[in-house]
């Protein structure tokens, strides 16, 4: 179940909760405690007039869960990233956030844009939806935007039928226990003025015939291009689907070697890199 629904549900519930307490529930409570005052019965006055643990629960959860829930919604929001995809950008175990008024503020759940703050870039790294399966998130790199042309052969990538700069080929070494194994060329791509790095090998290309991005709709692939299901395998990322634009790695925690002592396995020296 996603999860922002979850906290709308409770949400929802320890508001409700609260709510009923303040209008119905706290007066009964207060009588009762009243008419005992009055017959001497102190001790029971003050039982009758305690909250219930039900209701004391939700008067602390509802402000606290209203204000992540806001957080999430609107400002950034916080994933983890699962997969080799994003190599060398992003790692397994990095904790990322992502700007979620980016692209638009929407309201949560029904993902309904209601404001146009902005729409994806060449070269921006984007959470969104799989529009395979809407409740999974995936992240990549937008290569196209509405209208381009875009042709993916023979490890490069053209736009609108001119060539992606290229620079800086130099080897890149797959860590012991990825799933991608042995030596790749790590590149420079110059992306729409963004700078970042790339990952290719030998593998073969999947075959992709020249294709115009349509309106409403974006084009993305991941930065290690050879072990990547992106926009190539399954088409193009539609508006609706966007979560919002990754900028910073909060946290990193080394998936590959688990024999290591807690504070051991935290990668320091990426935490607080810009996503670019």
């Amino acid at each position: 179940m996603d999860f922002a629904l979850i906290m709308l549900v409770i949400l929802c519930a320890t508001g409700a909760i609260w709510a009923l307490d303040r209008l119905l529930w706290l007066e009964n409570r207060e009588r009762k405690a009243k008419t005992l005052l009055q017959t001497g019965k102190g001790e029971e006055a003050a039982r009758a007039r305690k909250e219930p643990a039900m209701v004391e629960y939700a008067r602390a959860f509802f402000p606290v869960i209203l204000i992540v829930f806001l957080i999430r919604s609107f400002l950034v929001e916080p994933f983890r990233i699962p997969s080799e995809s994003m190599l060398p950008t992003l790692h397994v175990g990095d904790f990322i956030l992502v700007n979620k008024f980016a692209f638009g503020v929407r309201l949560p759940v029904a993902n309904l844009k209601i404001i146009d703050s902005g729409s994806p870039k060449r070269g921006d790294v984007m959470v969104f939806r799989f529009p395979g399966n809407p409740s999974i998130n995936y992240i990549k790199r937008v290569v196209g935007i509405p209208g381009d042309r875009i042709l993916y052969k023979d490890k490069k990538l053209y736009i609108n039928g001119s060539p992606v700069e290229q620079v800086d080929g130099r080897p890149y070494f797959f860590p012991s226990g990825s799933n991608a194994q042995g030596e790749a060329l790590m590149v420079t791509e110059n992306l729409g003025g963004v700078k970042h790095d790339i990952l290719t090998t030998n593998r073969l290309d999947r075959p992709l015939p020249e294709i115009v991005v349509p309106e409403g709709s974006y084009f993305a692939m991941g930065d290690n291009r050879d072990h990547s299901n992106d926009s190539r395998y399954w088409g193009f990322v539609p508006d609706q689907n966007l979560v919002g634009k990754a900028f910073l790695i909060w946290f990193s925690w080394d998936m590959i070697d688990q024999n290591k002592l807690f504070w051991q396995r935290i990668v320091w020296d990426r935490i607080g890199d810009s996503i670019y």
